[in-house]
């Protein structure tokens, strides 16, 4: 099966939100179950809106991952633990890079396979801030290509 990428509708919303606790509860083990419910609905109802969306759909149409890009830099990418190794992740980077014109990503410095996936995408660390974009006490890893 050939995997594309697709659009997001709104009302696929709440499928997406259920792929990125999938996978945040699969790689982001430093992040507290209290802070994945803070989160999930700042998901929901905020910050998909606040991005340029767009998923890869497993042979049943099912939403298996996405990535969300706003003012070229990749804001999300979260694959579904069931789906990981696939090649999904280098699918949707490489969309947001060539046709999204995407730079630059955020990746917490704690999620170590996700930092080894953005330099192995040609993305170089810049900088690094103490807490995330919520004031929590997760330090970022600032990359551009």
């Amino acid at each position: 099966m050939e995997l594309k990428v697709d659009f997001v509708q709104p009302y696929e919303f709440p499928a997406i939100v259920d792929v990125w606790e999938a996978s945040v509860r699969a790689t982001h083990h430093f992040l507290k179950k209290e802070d994945i419910l803070y989160f999930k609905p700042l998901i929901l109802n905020e910050y998909l809106k606040a991005v340029d969306l767009r998923c890869v759909r497993d042979s049943n149409n099912n939403i298996i991952g996405f990535i969300g890009v706003a003012e070229q830099n990749i804001e999300m990418l979260f694959i579904h633990p069931n789906a990981r190794g696939k090649g999904i992740g280098k699918i949707l980077a490489q969309y947001a890079i060539r046709t999204l014109h995407s730079s630059k990503v955020d990746v917490n410095e704690d999620n170590e396979q996700a930092v080894g996936f953005y330099q192995n995408m040609g993305f170089k660390i810049i900088g690094r801030s103490e807490l995330d974009g919520t004031g929590k006490p997760y330090p970022i890893l600032h990359m551009e290509l």
